[in-house]
C-alpha cells in the first residue's frame, strides 16, 4: 500500500495474507463520517486483524491511522520506504515461490479453520493436514535436501 487505504480499500488490504505498506501510507475507516457502517468485509476482517477494541475505535471515530500506528496495531506486516512497496512485495513473493507452496496452502487452511475450532479440534486438523503434507513430493525433497546439505527445490506437489 503506497497511499491512503480508506473505506473498502481497508477491506481489500485486509483480505491479503501479508500487507506491506509505505512509511507514508495511512488507513481510514471513514464510513461513520457520512453516517454509514463499514462494509466490503471490514466488519469481519478488521477485528480479526487488530482486535475488537482497536477495530471498534477505528470504525466509530473514523480517525486516520498512520503507517507506524498501523504496524503497531497489526494492520500491516511491515513498512518500507516510499517507492519500495512494489519491489519489496515482489521480493517477498519470489521468496514464497521458492518455498513448498502446497504446505503454505495447507498452513493457510489450518489457520483459517482453527479460528473457529477448539484446541482439541485444531489438534486433530493439524494431524490430518500433517499426514497430507508428509505424503507430498515437497516433503521428500525437503528431507533429502536437508540430508544432502543443499537448498531444496520445491515443486508445489
Amino acid at each position: 500500500m503506497n497511499g491512503v487505504a480508506a473505506g473498502a480499500g481497508i477491506s481489500l488490504a485486509l483480505a491479503c495474507d501479508v500487507r506491506i505498506a509505505s512509511e507514508e501510507a495511512s488507513f481510514n475507516s471513514a464510513f461513520v463520517k457520512i453516517g454509514l457502517v463499514p462494509d466490503s468485509g471490514a466488519c469481519w476482517f478488521l477485528p480479526r486483524a487488530i482486535g475488537m477494541a482497536n477495530a471498534l475505535e477505528m470504525a466509530i471515530t473514523g480517525d486516520r491511522v498512520d503507517a507506524q500506528a498501523a504496524l503497531e496495531l497489526g494492520l500491516v506486516n511491515r513498512l518500507v520506504p516510499p517507492g519500495q512497496v512494489l519491489p519489496e512485495a515482489q521480493a517477498y513473493a519470489a521468496r514464497l515461490a521458492e518455498l513448498p507452496t502446497a504446505a503454505i496452502g495447507l498452513i493457510k487452511r489450518i489457520f483459517r479453520q482453527a479460528a473457529q475450532l477448539s484446541l482439541e479440534e485444531t489438534l486433530e486438523l493439524e494431524a490430518d493436514f500433517q499426514d497430507l503434507a508428509a505424503a507430498s513430493d515437497d516433503h521428500i525433497e525437503g528431507v533429502l535436501a536437508f540430508l544432502q546439505k543443499r537448498p531444496p527445490s520445491f515443486k508445489g506437489r
